[in-house]
């Protein structure tokens, strides 16, 4: 299982992040949105050097040319409702790809909200068999959406890689996940930046508030 923190790397996904992350510029719902998108577009772009690829060979109006293209079969998969801006940079990269989504909401167990629970109501996915799964999440706090989300897609199908994405990821989060994937090597975690912890309502820190919240407002 590799484990990728582009925070440690000089990449102008860095500077998506820190807008992301001020509270100024999360003022401007749309420019949290497309900054989620960006950060969705570069990372799907890093992806694509790991896919398969093989030759083609397509007609231009003066001459045959060939071109190395992904073979790999792609299925884009989200969390609603956070990930969507996040999974639409990821489709403007892999336009061809097929998609999943699945409902999945953090809820409190106790009334001090500090034990957080996630539960899954829907899901849309195509066949999974043998394919490239990959699972956009913008926040990875706990990791337990993303170990829900997944147990959730593969009831239609084994993928044969899985790259699990997000913006934001506590430690704890990427430990769990860790675990839950100890015994598999086709497993990638791809963050744009890794914060060291959680607070006591399970919110990283310094992490950027609520993702769902900014990007289309202020849930009952």
């Amino acid at each position: 299982m590799k484990i990728i923190n582009f925070a440690e790397q000089n990449t102008i996904i860095n500077q998506y992040v820190a807008e992301l992350r001020d509270v100024n510029v999360q003022k401007d719902r749309a420019r949290f949105r497309h900054n989620l998108l960006r950060v969705g577009q570069m990372m799907a772009y890093e992806v694509s050097k790991t896919l398969k690829y093989s030759e083609q060979v397509v007609q231009t109006p003066l001459a045959e040319a060939k071109v190395s293209v992904p073979s790999d079969k792609l299925v884009l998969a989200t969390i609603f409702r956070a990930g969507l801006p996040f999974h639409q940079g990821f489709l403007e990269v892999f336009d061809y790809a097929d998609n999943g989504f699945v409902s999945a909401y953090r809820y409190y167990k106790d009334k001090e909200h500090k034990i957080v629970g996630v539960n899954v109501e829907y899901i849309a996915s195509p066949d999974l068999t043998g394919k490239v799964l990959l699972i956009a999440d913008p926040m990875l706090a706990t990791g337990n959406s993303f170990e829900l989300g997944y147990q959730a897609f593969i009831t239609n199908g084994k993928p044969s890689v899985v790259h699990l994405c997000c913006a934001i990821a506590s430690q704890k989060g990427v430990d769990n996940i860790k675990k839950f994937f100890a015994s598999c090597e086709n497993v990638t975690v791809w963050c744009a930046a890794i914060d060291p912890g959680l607070n006591e309502h399970c919110y990283i820190v310094p992490g950027l508030g609520d993702c769902g919240d900014l990007a289309y407002g202020e849930k009952l």
